[in-house]
């Protein structure tokens, strides 16, 4: 078979290849919506990453979601995290070390790379612009 023959069904499979991780990112993002230690909003930016690549439609859908749509543009455009969504995930790093130490009584080698890891995390969205809320 040709190059010009397989290029088609390549991407073909490409394309549900996108199409299947960003259905099981945003099946996560929705487990994440209920779940108070799993952010949610990362999942669906990612689906949506993935739903460019293959189906417009549910990029679409994604973008215009009433709850997820803002936060996604938000860092689409302008690779902004939201003033109320910066606060929620530095609350629930803050609140997932404390169980961590709490619950798993680690050692203090580990207890000290959880938190380098967690505050190199924090820093990082607590560095990103923080955009504007969407009209309530």
């Amino acid at each position: 078979m040709d190059q010009k023959g397989s290029e088609p069904r390549a991407a073909w499979a490409v394309r549900l290849g996108y199409r299947v991780l960003g259905g099981l990112l945003v099946a996560i993002g929705v487990i994440g919506a209920f779940l108070p230690l799993l952010p949610s909003t990362i999942f669906f930016i990612g689906a949506t990453a993935c739903f460019a690549r293959s189906s417009p439609s549910l990029e679409a859908w994604l973008l215009e979601h009433p709850r997820f749509g803002p936060g996604i543009r938000a860092w689409r455009d302008e690779k902004a995290i939201r003033p109320r969504a910066k606060i929620a995930a530095l609350s629930g790093m803050a609140f997932g070390y404390a169980v961590f130490l709490i619950s798993a009584s680690p050692s203090l080698r580990l207890a000290v790379v959880v938190s380098v890891v967690l505050m190199a995390c924090a820093t990082y969205v607590a560095s990103r612009p923080s955009g504007t809320e969407p009209d309530a």
